[in-house]
């Protein structure tokens, strides 16, 4: 870690505002001034300089901790952060541990391509040609409009994934600093999405209904351009939407009918709960977008988004520049497995597996003394009643790899106490050790 002068670090900083502070400290990163691991002044000593209230710094860091910019490190102080530091999904590469963190799916249970692979092989597509195979685009109407506000109007694009619809739908909407309320605990892809965008994440704090009237209502009066609400599986709560909460949630949103709303529906397949939408019917800006990867694969990266007419016009000049289409192979791939009874039928035992073992697993960590509800999708969300980190460090002496809830997090710290756990690939033998060796992990981090 180089050394920098902490008086000069403080006298480059300017502005009065917490916002304007952290605009600050953004540019001085920007321009590398400011390097990965440099030290920022502290509050006292930056409040001092600047002749403002210490609470004023204190929100110029929370701002530049939620876009990751930067690390508050206890007595450590608040440090730049490194690029890329940010938690990603799926596997730890080069671990000997038993990881049931990764939340993936099975892969015992994902459909086999090979029958359709060899069925969908045609004429080579050319450029020029529609973005948008019309079988597919058949398909995800039918799929998409029950669900759709507007399904008169609304219109259908295809992107390379759920995350990459999201990216894109951000881009097309909003600009550098716009905030953006997200649920809290989030996706951490989303989180990442979110970010790496140069945008604000303003937490929406999830209960068990999903997420919360007020944090919603709050966010909006910070003005917050766009909404990203999971109605199912939440990742990594595992909560869905009650029919109750997303009439609230409506009737709040009906007087911000120019904020986007997205819906990203990523387990759509592979849950039985009812589909609840947060956008009112009347609103302008909208996008409902469901993914097939959970379900058929996450190498199978494509989402189907129907969204208004408007959204969904920006949406594709956004594919233009770039990636101009999703691969058609890709797209008749996906037509050919989600018309085919067989495989569909396959998916919905998936489901049922994965909501069966959770179930099974909450039981032995109850018999253990840790209660958990089990909710919907891959993964549990389990309270250990302790700092999850400490905890998460005891497995690793037991041999497993779990996911610390403070990942997740945006501002809630009650997801500290948290951990995720993948436990569906697990044998009964294997889930019964892990449910005792994290009862033996949260004693041992809390003596």
């Amino acid at each position: 870690m180089r050394s920098v002068n902490e008086a000069q670090v403080g006298d480059a900083i300017t502005g009065a505002s917490a916002a304007e502070i952290a605009d600050s400290v953004r540019d001085l990163i920007d321009g590398r001034i400011l390097a990965p691991g440099d030290a920022l002044p502290s509050v006292r000593a930056l409040a001092q300089r600047r002749g403002v209230n210490r609470n004023t710094v204190v929100a110029a860091y929370r701002l530049l901790g939620q876009a990751g910019m930067v690390t508050t490190l206890g007595r450590g102080g608040t440090r730049v952060a490194a690029p890329g530091a940010m938690p990603a999904e799926g596997f730890a590469q080069d671990s000997v541990l038993r990881d049931v963190g990764d939340g993936n799916p099975d892969p015992s249970l994902i459909p086999d391509p090979s029958r359709a692979l060899a069925a969908i092989a045609g004429r080579p597509v050319l450029y020029g040609e529609p973005v948008l195979d019309p079988e597919l685009e058949r398909w995800a109407r039918a799929w998409l409009a029950p669900d759709a506000p507007d399904p008169e109007t609304m219109r259908i694009t295809v992107t390379g994934g759920a995350v990459d619809a999201m990216e894109r739908l951000l881009a097309q909407a909003l600009v550098r600093d716009d905030a953006v309320a997200l649920e809290d605990p989030c996706f951490l892809s989303c989180i990442r999405t979110v970010r790496l965008g140069g945008y604000r994440p303003v937490p929406v704090p999830v209960d068990a209904e999903g997420m919360t009237v007020d944090g919603l209502r709050a966010a909006l009066a910070e003005g917050v351009r766009a909404v990203i609400c999971t109605p199912r599986a939440q990742n990594p709560t595992g909560v869905s939407l009650t029919a109750r909460r997303a009439a609230e949630l409506r009737a709040i949103l009906a007087d911000h009918p120019h904020v986007l709303v997205v819906m990203d529906d990523h387990s759509a397949l592979l849950t039985e709960r009812p589909y609840h939408s947060i956008v009112p019917p009347t609103h302008r800006r909208w996008a409902l977008v469901r993914s097939v990867s959970k379900f058929l694969g996450p190498d199978m990266c494509l989402a189907v988004a129907a969204s208004d007419p408007d959204t969904a016009d920006r949406l594709a000049m956004r594919l233009s520049p770039g990636s101009t289409w999703v691969s058609h192979l890709l797209q008749r791939l996906t037509v050919a497995l989600v018309t085919d009874p067989d495989v569909m039928a396959g998916v919905h035992r998936a489901g049922q597996h994965y909501l069966a073992r959770n179930r099974a697993f909450a039981d032995r960590l109850a018999a253990h003394g840790i209660p958990c509800a089990p909710g919907d999708g891959l993964s549990l969300w389990v309270d250990v009643g302790a700092p999850a980190r400490a905890v998460a460090e005891q497995l690793m002496r037991r041999g497993w790899l779990a996911r610390p809830g403070d990942e997740f997090i945006l501002a809630d710290p009650g997801a500290a106490q948290r951990l995720r756990l993948t436990v569906h690939t697990l044998t009964d033998d294997e889930a019964e050790r892990l449910a005792a060796d994290t009862a033996a992990a949260v004693r041992a981090a809390t003596r």
